[in-house]
C-alpha cells in the first residue's frame, strides 16, 4: 500500500499515534517527556502525518506565525524508516500547504544533527547556535516559492 500524507485533528486517533511517534523519536532519547502545557500548544496547530494504511511513519506540526512565516516543528520519522526520503516527502508537502495558505517563509528550530537534512531541502541557518531541549539547535529558514 502506498504511503499517503494527510492532515489530522488535535486529539484525534491519528494525533495520538503521532504523539507516540514524537515521544519515541524526539523525546525519549533525550530522557524528556511531554508536559501538558507543551501538548496544549498543539491545539491550534496544523498536524500532518505520512501513513501506510493506519500506521504512521512520519509526522510534523505547522504553527502559523506573523509576517508570512510558518514554523515547522516536531518533525519525526519512525527510526526504521529514516533515510528513505519520508521526511523529505512530508516536509515538501508541508511547504506546499504553507505556500497554498499564503505563507512565504518556512522556518524551524533544527537540531544541529538535523541541519544537513534541512540544508538539502534548501533551508539555511539564520543566526547563532542555541540550546533547546538540552541540545544544540539552529534557526533555519527557507523562502517558499511557486515552482515554475
Amino acid at each position: 500500500m502506498p504511503a499517503t500524507i494527510k492532515p489530522f485533528a488535535y486529539l484525534s486517533d491519528d494525533y495520538q499515534k503521532a504523539l507516540k511517534l514524537r515521544d519515541r523519536v524526539l523525546r525519549q532519547p533525550l530522557g524528556l517527556y511531554f508536559t501538558e502545557a507543551e501538548l496544549k500548544k498543539d491545539e491550534n496547530d496544523i498536524h500532518f502525518g505520512l501513513f501506510n494504511g493506519d500506521i504512521i511513519l512520519a509526522c510534523l506540526i505547522l504553527t502559523e506565525t506573523e509576517n508570512g512565516r510558518m514554523k515547522m516543528r516536531q518533525v519525526a520519522v519512525d527510526s526504521q524508516y529514516q533515510g528513505k526520503g519520508l521526511g523529505k516527502e512530508l516536509s515538501l508537502a508541508a511547504e506546499a500547504y504553507a505556500l497554498q495558505k499564503g505563507f512565504t517563509v518556512m522556518f524551524c528550530h533544527a537540531r544541529k544533527s538535523a541541519a544537513p537534512f534541512y540544508q538539502k531541502l534548501g533551508y539555511h541557518i539564520v543566526g547563532n547556535e542555541f540550546t533547546e531541549v538540552n541540545i544544540p539547535h539552529y534557526v533555519m529558514e527557507k523562502k517558499l516559492a511557486l515552482l515554475t
